[in-house]
């Protein structure tokens, strides 16, 4: 057990962790931790990674930041395609770290780069472990099922043999594939963010029968939000259109590019947000061209995306793959925002939007753009927040599945 025996002690391993923050599912982690501890009966601890020259490969180091403590391993830059997936410094590090912290569980989020050794580790210290699947990296070792065309896979279920076209070298490609469907029967439960990333896997032969789906929940709005939201609209009677992706082919923005020339009305503005770390992902595109009045967005966190949702009133999110889950949208729709999206995935499944009204994938600008003169035309910026699960409700939820595997653990014993 861990210091205090009064609570439980919760290991999460996520490749990233505050304060080196990047990525929806580092949110996730990070949220669902800071809700556990708030709503009491746990301690978190974090183990992630770092890269730095300065010091050694491998080493520990500890971090802190709003009360969690944790411990990153320094990688290094250079690393075989077998340690990405499976490194034994790395496990042997990790299984130091259990030792010395004694968990009561842990919890597994997006492991690439810091490997299965987390799953090896806690099996030899007799810790159970929940493992939580963001992505496609346990099925495909690109991570998202996207084609050296920039194009889904589509494949339902995944046979690694179908993947010769993709991979550099197939023999260690089906190493990797049937290592990480061996290590996913080592865990207590398997939790997925959507019901199509739970079906896609299971019937790909990964975990089967060890599934739940456990939805992700967003950071609801702020109370002075919806009054920030109403005086933007008051003094701006242009609807505004969001966008969050990058400008690559996958999450859609050459449709929305082609969409916005063909709109006759200038009589509207354009975020796009810039989520690089060092502001580059727009420098080379020429928004200026397009119809509308456009301005890059810079890159925000949990802490001020209110700020930026209440500039907006329709979200776009064209994504061209079958995602496991759409936090931009669920942010959006929490908060009174029209989302126009494509019909992906884990994406889809909110009951906030029509089934008729998603936009097929690879379907061509024009659909988008009539939903768009739809928007424009009506000049209807009101609609009403969608109610969506909140991180909070996630930690609770989280909490009975923790009860449910110690149980099982301990009536095994």
């Amino acid at each position: 057990m861990g210091r205090d025996m009064n609570l439980r002690h919760i290991l999460v391993a996520n490749v990233f962790f505050a304060p080196f923050s990047y990525g929806g599912a580092t949110v996730v982690a990070e949220q669902v931790a800071t809700a556990l501890i708030k709503q009491g009966g746990y301690r978190v601890t974090v183990v992630s990674l770092c890269a730095r020259n300065d010091i050694a490969p491998y080493d520990v180091i500890k971090s802190q930041k709003n009360g969690i403590v944790n411990y990153l391993i320094n990688v290094p830059e250079h690393r075989s395609y077998g340690e990405i997936y499976n490194n034994p410094e790395v496990t042997a590090r990790l299984a130091e770290l259990i030792s010395a912290l004694e968990p009561d569980l842990i919890h597994a989020h997006c492991i690439q780069d810091i490997g299965t050794g987390i799953i090896t580790a806690a099996e030899g210290a007799n810790v159970p472990v929940i493992l939580s699947v963001h992505d496609f990296w346990w099925l495909c070792e690109r991570q998202f099922m996207i084609k050296l065309d920039e194009r889904y896979c589509g494949q339902n279920p995944v046979r690694i043999d179908r993947c010769r076209g993709c991979v550099d070298n197939f023999w260690a490609a089906k190493t990797r594939f049937n290592h990480l469907q061996a290590m996913s029967e080592k865990v207590a439960l398997v939790t997925y963010p959507s019901q199509f990333a739970k079906e896609l896997s299971e019937a790909s032969g990964f975990a089967k029968g060890r599934g739940v789906v456990w939805k992700n929940g967003v950071n609801p709005p702020e109370p002075a939000f919806f009054d920030k939201q109403a005086a933007r609209r008051a003094s701006d009677q242009r609807i505004t259109f969001g966008y969050v992706g990058g400008p690559a082919q996958i999450k859609g923005w050459p449709q929305i590019e082609q969409a916005f020339a063909g709109i006759k009305s200038g009589k509207f503005r354009g975020l796009v947000v810039d989520g690089s770390r060092d502001g580059s992902w727009w420098q080379a595109k020429q928004l200026s061209k397009l119809p509308g009045s456009w301005e890059i967005y810079p890159r925000f966190e949990q802490h001020n995306m209110d700020d930026f949702y209440a500039e907006i009133d329709v979200l776009l999110f064209m994504s061209q793959w079958k995602e496991t889950f759409g936090l931009a949208i669920r942010e959006a729709l929490a908060r009174g925002i029209t989302v126009i999206q494509t019909d992906s995935g884990g994406t889809v499944e909110h009951g906030a939007i029509r089934q008729e009204d998603l936009i097929p994938i690879a379907a061509p600008p024009g659909q988008l753009r009539e939903q768009m003169d739809q928007v424009l035309r009506s000049g209807k910026r009101e609609r009403a927040p969608y109610p969506v699960v909140h991180f909070a409700d996630q930690a609770r939820e989280f909490s009975a599945l923790v009860d449910q595997v110690l149980q099982e653990v301990e009536r095994a014993a």
